[in-house]
């Protein structure tokens, strides 16, 4: 069923529990030869990728049935392209589910699911950390590099750990495919942040920053308030476009208070949603204008579910589930869904099978698309939720294609952390003081329970909300004790231990030690007129440059030659989740030949 002829998409239509699923193969062919520096070059054209990412992000736009605000762009993808309904991150929060992506990895797995490990030490008492993956770990856009592609970030980098300088030819808000060397193959990650958390706050206004998608990734282009933070960098509400009417009834889900407050939060989230689509057309048309469209995979995606109270940092599907729309060149299975559950720990072994590579045996997920797609659909997700800013839980979960399994760890205290920058939201802040005025229903109070089960079973297709636990159900024991006994599995194989401190995950990352690991300082030397480099840590990225003013470093393969008119190498290690070495510069001529 592969075509190795024409390189198209083939579709394989199977049946499962009686609804018709999809399977999408992606064969490229192409050839990789070695050229200088060590690096791989592409004699063969290979298909770029380029990944669109929006930030808390749920179903809230009209290719998944919510059709309150208009986004042409999108919904252009959507029919030229393939949707994806049951796409679930690994976590309710950005950073944890960015370590997912990265790496394959479940970020519980590696040390990354305690959000914000390098702040709120005053609170939590531990150093700052990283999470520390095993040795063989490397970033997904490290392993396309060494494929010959040309990989940039545009620009969020929060991965609960330092990106390696190896990860990323460039990582910044002017990263952009432009900057390749010609008919190469590129992967490019340009994030929205338009549609954060963050964007409901008051005073309302959209980002300075996100001026930049409308500007091509020109590297003059600096926006209004350049240089400053985040939280200051913001248009008035004057200065910022309005998408839709200010006058619109919207449907509130049911543990908000339909009020005025929370009507004014949705207008801002559904206006948000409206101006990252537009932002979304500004990338397209720079792909069109490239004649790139046609030879690029397009990926949309949210990094987990909504922004808005009880969504996200929470383990429901209003915080797990994004949707997702892949559009591959030639309108391929256009209009077409693809119903299989999907994890973030699916991306990285799936780019890898999308252009003819084997995912490595460390990977915790499976390729869904591609020469090396997984034979059998996955059946279950997973996810996880431990601390968030100063405040700590352990939950984690299990989800099959209708029902959801939670062990809460600590049934001893609430399900509502109070975490300060989601009070800045107006609708949080009628919660909690309505909640203290007694005014709250009976589905309002539920996140304000000081206790919680032990064990949680929802029905996500008949309570999409998740509000009715069928944990104590007798009709639904055996499903109860199959998505237990899978938990149980999950746990084990990827070394997954909810009932560890943190200070005792920290010791476990550290070896024992009470300090963060450094990277030993690279080793070069000269070897049959070749220069070899070496690093002491193992599992260690190097990246070298031969020119120290270069933007970017090198990742070192094996041993190169050196141009005559190079004169100085300059040289670096990182393993994830240590210290970086130090820079080395090294006067070749120093070098011993042996």
């Amino acid at each position: 069923m592969i075509c190795l002829h024409c390189n198209k998409i083939l579709i394989i239509k199977t049946e499962m529990n009686t609804k018709p699923l999809f399977v999408i193969l992606l064969v490229g062919i192409f050839t990789l030869s070695a050229c200088k520096n060590g690096e791989k070059e592409h004699t063969q054209k290979s298909p770029n990728i380029l990944w669109l990412v929006t930030e808390d992000m749920g179903a809230y736009i009209p290719p998944f049935g919510d059709n309150t605000v208009k986004t042409p762009n999108l919904s252009r993808l959507a029919k030229e392209g393939v949707i994806y309904p049951n796409l679930y991150s690994t976590s309710g929060v950005c950073a944890p589910s960015r370590a997912a992506i990265a790496t394959g990895m479940y970020p519980s797995s590696i040390g990354a699911n305690h959000m914000r490990t390098t702040s709120y030490t005053e609170v939590t008492g531990l150093p700052k950390y990283e999470a520390v993956p095993p040795l063989e770990v490397t970033m997904i856009s490290e392993l396309l590099r060494k494929e010959g592609y040309y990989c940039t970030n545009n620009y969020k980098t929060d991965y609960q750990f330092k990106a390696p300088i190896t990860a990323w030819d460039e990582s910044s808000p002017y990263a952009h495919w432009r900057n390749r060397n010609e008919n190469q193959p590129f992967f490019a990650v340009v994030n929205f942040t338009e549609t954060h958390e963050s964007g409901l706050f008051e005073p309302y206004g959209f980002r300075q920053i996100e001026t930049r998608h409308y500007k091509s990734g020109h590297r003059n282009y600096k926006w209004k308030g350049f240089g400053k933070s985040h939280a200051k960098n913001r248009m008035t509400e004057a200065e910022t476009p309005v998408h839709i009417s200010k006058e619109t009834k919207f449907k509130v889900p049911p543990y908000l208070v339909d009020n005025e407050a929370t009507q004014r939060d949705l207008w801002k989230m559904y206006n948000n949603i409206a101006e990252m689509d537009k932002q979304v057309g500004a990338i397209l048309k720079q792909l069109e204008e490239d004649d790139l469209l046609e030879n690029t995979i397009i990926m949309f995606y949210g990094d987990h579910g909504g922004p808005l109270p009880r969504e996200k940092r929470l383990i429901y599907d209003s915080g797990l589930n994004t949707p997702m729309i892949v559009r591959f060149p030639k309108k391929n299975n256009a209009g077409s869904k693809f119903t299989n559950l999907v994890s973030f720990v699916d991306f990285a072994p799936t780019l890898l099978s999308l252009i003819g590579q084997k995912p490595p045996k460390y990977m915790q997920g499976q390729a869904f698309l591609g020469k090396h797609q997984s034979k059998k659909p996955r059946k279950y997700i997973h996810a996880a939720a431990d601390r968030f800013d100063g405040f700590t839980d352990a939950i984690r979960a299990v989800r099959d294609s209708q029902f959801k399994y939670i062990r809460n760890y600590r049934p001893e205290q609430g399900y509502y952390l109070p975490v300060a920058y989601r009070e800045k939201i107006p609708a949080m802040q009628e919660l909690l003081k309505l909640k203290e005025e007694g005014k709250l229903n009976d589905i309002q109070k539920q996140w304000f329970r000081e206790q919680k089960p032990k064990e949680e079973l929802f029905d996500c297709i008949n309570d999409p909300f998740e509000l009715v636990n069928l944990a104590d159900k007798p009709e639904y024991q055996n499903k109860l004790q199959e998505l237990s006994n899978e938990m149980d599995r999950w746990l084990t194989d990827i070394n997954d231990n909810p009932s560890l401190s943190e200070k005792d995950l920290v010791a476990k990352l550290w070896d024992g030690k009470n300090q963060k690991p450094v990277t030993a300082d690279p080793i070069i030397t000269i070897e049959n007129n070749k220069v070899v480099i070496t690093c002491d840590t193992e599992g260690a990225s190097i990246g070298y440059k031969t020119n120290p003013k270069a933007k970017s470093w090198n990742v070192y393969l094996e041993s190169f030659k050196v141009e005559p008119n190079n004169k100085t190498i300059l040289v670096k290690a990182h393993r994830i989740g240590f210290l970086p070495s130090k820079d080395i510069t090294i006067d070749i001529s120093t070098l011993n030949n042996n």
